[in-house]
């Protein structure tokens, strides 16, 4: 992995870099877009360039990726790599882009550490973009290969479903007639379309349909936005233009958020927050197809019932499991059987060996995992899924 040499110097250097991080990533975008601009028009994600979160993002995965090898020379965080392969395979991320990426963020470095950035220093931090780059092409090589198929497909909207004010499912069949490689529950598409101002914009999007189905499934909540994160470019395009008969573009299935394999009696545990039930109706139909005889304990939250969306499919999926119990929160209107408030695990029980499975907002899963840890799961069995740039990475890692 890292030469030892290097490691000393990026050991030595890492708190300089970690503390200019952020104005290294924005420094970053700014002249990697204005060099090309088609990257921010039709790769990147536009609302969370504007947000910022995309440069958080990006920064906390440097940062976690040079302290893992400086703190572990021979070995790499398979996990934390894995994840961001699975994200940029959704979104047809080719080896050529990081020759890019790594002009401009090298130049950025420069620019904000000035006379800091000696020869060694820069050979060392040279040394880890390109372990972490060439770890990262060869991954995706792989996912590409599995896949199967085509970076983009045409799929046609057969029906459109309002689960709630502002959540709607899309059923889709390829354009082509060809047949539909299957997916492991808890796995996303990527979803592409034409923007009124010629961009095409790319959005994740969990399956929410059950494995082996002939159509795609995925549900899309539109993002309102407020005073400091804009309006969802893509979900309200999806809401507001795309009826059954359109056709947008779909990657294969990515994700690596999935039910291991084996293990028909491990009791599993399924939290989920909003719009992150998704995946987990997914896997709640799996688990109901494969005869899980387990116990699955289903955890969910939400504003109120009227805004849980595919709450009956949680309860028909859970009703087919022989050992399930379902637990729902609602911070308001919430009807006999449910709880009042934010999810609490603590008159939950949690069985010995438990697995558990994460998707929803950062602090709900923080809080989760905290209550999960303090019950005895392995953190280990602790998996998670963030929709949007991950901010968690240091955990994956």
């Amino acid at each position: 992995m890292l030469s030892e040499q290097s490691a000393a110097t990026v050991r030595a250097t890492l708190p300089a870099v970690g503390a200019n991080l952020d104005a290294i990533t924005e420094r970053f975008y700014a002249g990697m877009f204005a060099a090309h601009p088609e990257l921010l028009r039709d790769l990147f994600n536009r609302g969370n360039q504007a947000a910022g979160t995309q440069r958080r993002a990006l920064a906390g995965s440097i940062a976690a990726f040079a302290t893992y090898l400086v703190e572990h020379p021979d070995d790499r965080p398979d996990a934390m790599l894995s994840r961001i392969a699975h994200k940029h395979a959704s979104l047809g991320v080719a080896p050529e882009q990081y020759k890019i990426v790594h002009e401009h963020l090298f130049a950025a470095i420069v620019e904000v550490l000035g006379e800091a950035v000696t020869p060694e220093v820069a050979a060392a931090w040279d040394e880890v973009y390109w372990l972490m780059a060439n770890a990262l092409i060869a991954l995706e090589k792989r996912l590409y290969e599995e896949a199967g198929e085509p970076v983009w497909r045409g799929w046609e909207v057969v029906e459109r479903v309002e689960e709630t004010a502002d959540v709607l499912t899309f059923r889709l069949r390829p354009v082509d007639g060809g047949p539909v490689a299957d997916f492991r529950a808890g796995q996303y598409v990527s979803v592409r379309v034409q923007l009124p101002d010629g961009a095409r914009q790319i959005r994740q999007y969990s399956l929410s349909g059950a494995p082996g189905s002939a159509l795609r499934q995925f549900c899309v909540k539109r993002v309102a936005g407020d005073a400091g994160t804009p309006a969802g470019e893509v979900s309200d395009h999806l809401h507001a233009r795309v009826r059954e008969g359109d056709v947008v573009e779909l990657s294969a299935p990515y994700g690596d958020l999935t039910l291991a394999e084996g293990g028909a009696d491990r009791p599993l545990l399924l939290a989920s927050a909003g719009i992150g039930v998704t995946p987990m109706i997914a896997m709640l139909a799996q688990l109901a197809q494969d005869g899980h005889s387990g116990p699955v304990t289903v955890v969910h939250g939400d504003r109120s019932p009227a805004a849980h969306a595919l709450r009956g499919e949680q309860e028909t999926y859970a009703a087919k499991l022989p050992e399930a119990s379902v637990h729902f929160w609602y911070e308001q209107d919430a009807p006999e059987g449910a709880r009042t408030g934010l999810v609490d695990l603590a008159d939950v029980d949690v069985a010995p060996g438990t697995r558990a499975y994460l998707c929803g907002p950062l602090p709900f899963m923080r809080m989760v995992r905290t209550q999960l840890l303090a019950k005895g799961v392995s953190a280990a069995d602790i998996h998670y899924e963030v929709f949007g740039p991950d901010l968690w990475l240091p955990q994956a890692a």
